[in-house]
Order: C-alpha cells, then structure tokens, then sequence
C-alpha cells in the first residue's frame, strides 16, 4: 500500500473533503489546503509527492500558482490539474508550465485513482523529477562576450559549493543567476530557498530565518528548509540589523537554534546574497553590516548592467515576446529594425527588468502587428527617469545643444569633486583655461563657489 504524500489544492470544502476521504481510503497521506496561500504554506514546510490543483480559486488561481512555483523550480513533484471548466488552452498552459496531467470535474473516482498512480509511477522512474516535470531554466540570453563570459563563470561556481555575493544593478536580475547556478550545480534537485530580505522584520526575522519550537510544535524555517540546497537572501541592504546578525551569526558557526529551542541544528545549505552595486555606501552609513558581507564574499558574480551589452538587446527584445505571448496571451508583436537599433542605444536605467516591462506595455496598448520607431519614443519619454547619473540618462533623447549641456555638467561635477573642489586643479586636469573654466561652470549651474575658496590661487 501506497505511503505517498498527496497536497490537494481546492477551495471547495465538500471536494476536498471527498478527494481526501478516496485517497486515504486508498493508503496515501493527504494534507488539504483551502486557498493558494495555504498551499504555499504547506509546500514550503512538507515534501510532496504529487499536488492536485485546482484552477478556480478566490485569491490566486491555480495557473497562477503553478506558473510561480514553476519560476521558483517548485513543487519538486507531479502536478495535476483540476477543473470543472476546463479548456483546451488552458490545459495547454498547464502543461507548458509543467503539470503532468488535467482532470475535469466532477472528478470520476477511476480516472482520478488512476491519474494519482500514473503520477506517481512517472516520478519514480525519473531520476531527478524536478528536471523532467518542470520547465528546464534556460540560460541567461545573450550572444555577447560579457553574457558568454558571465554564464562561463556561473557554470564555474555552480560547481562549488561555497558562499556567494551576487553584486548588481537593480533589475539586472542577480536573483536570475543565482537560480541558475543553482540548477547546474551538483544538486539541482535539492531545496532552493528565496528570502525577499525586506519581508524580514524586528518581529519576525527570527521566527522565519531560524524556526520556532512552541509546546511540541514546530515550524522550519529558511534555514532549515534549505537544508542540502541553496539559501537565496535578496538584497542584503533591506535586512534588518537583527536579521543581520541572525545571518552572521549562523554562517560564522554553521548552526541555530529556533526560537524557543535549545538544540543547535546544522546549517546545510549553500548561502547566495544579492547585493546592489552600491552597497559600500550602505556599509559606510551602518545600514549593511560589513562583516556579513564578506562571511558571503568567498566567490563573487558581478551581473553587469543592460548597458554594458546592448548588442543583445534585440535577442532579449524576442525572447521576452515570445515568453509574455506565451505566459499572458498576449497578442504577438515584433519590433522594428529602426526601434531595435534605437533601443540598443537607450541607457535602461532599470536595466532587463525596465526591458521586459516595456515589451509588455507595448504588446498590452499596441494594435499593429509591427512596434514602431515613434511608439518607442513614446514609452521611452513617458517613462523617463530624471535625477539618474549621466550614463543612465537617454541623451539621445534630447536636442543636441542639451545632450551637450548635460553631458559637460555632468562631466566636469564628477571631475570637480576628483579634484577636491579645486578649480585650478580641475582646469588643468581638463585642460581648459581657468577664466574660460569659471565662465563654463557658471553656465552650467555647477556649484563651485563653496569649494572656490580652498582652491590653491
């Protein structure tokens, strides 16, 4: 008799009480959940060997929670789909997000018996069902030097198994990578657990990091729930000091105890931070903690910003239509060779997140089949972003005598403050006569008055 452990996933209280009463009856263990939110619950703290899910849900429906899951490499089993309106493109995104199978209600006994065991019998004979059941990780896009380059180095340290500090511009997707280094490490099917670091509080970082122990009861936590697998922690400078320490303290001694316990238990998991590409300034005002930076510094991935390979921006220009028509129905576009190239010259401040938004924008308002120069620009200036540094600006934007005017401001401030304020030093480094210089700064508006003063006359 069967021993496998069943989630079923159904807001309907009378189905999930008939469903588990047939599977029980059958020998499987079977844990309900009325909503995705428990379902999200119960995946993270039990082992599943099969999930029946069901579409229609009040707050998150099941192709939803399927297609988050399947982004998070979860469940790490079959997942069959149930539903009492089902339809042929709905059972095609089903499977193209990784369910096994699709079943309609009202649910026949036989065929849902069956199902389970055909599940079941599936996942045994794969070594390693989370690579067949779900979608394969693809790699990063790009044909270029830096993007090749990159994915050599994550393929490098996939096969380690010490710390890592992923440094990166906001949107470059640092996450992304650490995902795929997981995937091609030794252990692709082990745990990979994410913590968004700012869902982290003073009240609940301990509880959530380290687990609980309350009259026998006990809740896993993250770094109990990463055991054998990989520990992702987003964005280090949005941890809380306690978080912090809590972090420190477990990767200095390799263990922890819970809240309320008193036996250390081993930390098992591989530790990856994500870090922004500023977070010197975030040491150096006492908001991230530099110790705990370089507990995770052992080996280091810089993810560069979009900018620095614009030449792949028409390949992840497609691969993000292709994927959003595919994820969100949306209707097909495809961009013209004039906006291509204007687009490998835009800056993207917000880097291949700012990419992937603007295609959906543009694949959501668009009628024509063909995205045109002009409706570029029309996002691009409707987006626009002041107050970014000058390699973030779109000067192309911009008349030429502003470009310019930006261009000079924006070089003579950086030069300025590289010559300690001093003008005399600042028109020699630029070689630029020094009353001709003080006419330039003036025009510009670059405040060098303050500093004027200690310059060497």
């Amino acid at each position: 008799m069967s021993t496998a452990d069943v989630l079923v996933v159904d807001d309907e209280a009378d189905i999930r009480g008939l469903i588990q009463e047939i599977l029980s009856d059958e020998g499987y263990a079977v844990t309900v959940a009325a909503s995705a939110a428990e379902a999200r619950v119960a995946n993270e703290r039990n082992k599943f060997d099969l999930v029946l899910l069901d579409i229609w849900m009040p707050d998150t429906d099941g192709i939803t929670l399927l297609r988050e899951w399947s982004e998070q490499g979860e469940p790490r089993c079959p997942v069959v789909i149930m539903s009492g309106h089902g339809t042929v493109d709905t059972a095609v995104e089903a499977t193209r997000l990784g369910a096994f199978d699709f079943v309609e209600k009202p649910l026949s006994i036989a065929k849902l018996l069956r199902t389970v065991e055909r599940s079941l019998e599936s996942a045994k004979r794969q070594a390693g069902p989370a690579r067949t059941l779900l979608p394969p990780l693809l790699a990063p896009v790009g044909r270029s030097r830096v993007m090749k380059n990159l994915r050599e180095q994550v393929q490098q340290f996939a096969q380690l198994n010490s710390p890592v500090l992923v440094i990166g511009e906001a949107g470059t997707g640092r996450a992304a990578f650490a995902r795929y280094m997981h995937a091609l490490s030794a252990v692709p099917d082990s745990p990979l657990v994410t913590i968004l670091a700012a869902s982290l509080t003073e009240g609940n970082a301990e509880e959530q990091l380290a687990g609980s122990e309350d009259s026998g009861e006990t809740y896993r936590g993250y770094f109990e729930r990463a055991e054998e697998g990989a520990l992702i922690i987003e964005e280090l400078t949005d941890l809380t000091d306690q978080a912090q320490k809590l972090i420190l303290s477990t990767l200095e001694r390799n263990q922890f105890v819970r809240k309320g316990g008193h036996v250390p238990i081993r930390f098992r998991a591989r530790a990856i931070g994500t870090v922004n590409a500023s977070f010197e300034a975030a040491i150096a005002v006492g908001k991230l903690r530099r110790e705990l930076v370089s507990s995770l510094n052992v080996l280091t991935l810089r993810v560069p910003p979009l900018r620095e390979y614009a030449e792949d921006v028409p390949e992840l220009l497609s691969y993000y239509i292709d994927k959003l028509v595919d994820a969100e129905s949306l209707s097909f576009r495809r961009f013209s060779v004039a906006a291509q190239n204007r687009l490998r010259n835009y800056p993207w401040p917000d880097n291949v997140r700012e990419l992937k938004n603007l295609v959906r924008r543009l694949l959501l308002t668009g009628r024509e089949e063909e995205i045109s120069l002009a409706e570029v620009e029309n996002e691009i200036n409707a987006s626009g972003v002041t107050g970014e540094p000058l390699v973030k600006q779109d000067l192309l934007s911009l008349p030429l005598r502003e470009a310019r005017e930006e261009f000079e401001r924006a070089y003579l401030q950086q030069q300025l403050t590289l010559c300690g304020g001093k003008v005399g030093k600042l028109a020699a480094r630029v070689g630029m006569e020094r009353t001709h210089l003080y006419r330039k700064l003036r025009a510009l508006g670059v405040d060098f008055r303050s500093t004027a003063s200690s310059e060497d006359a």
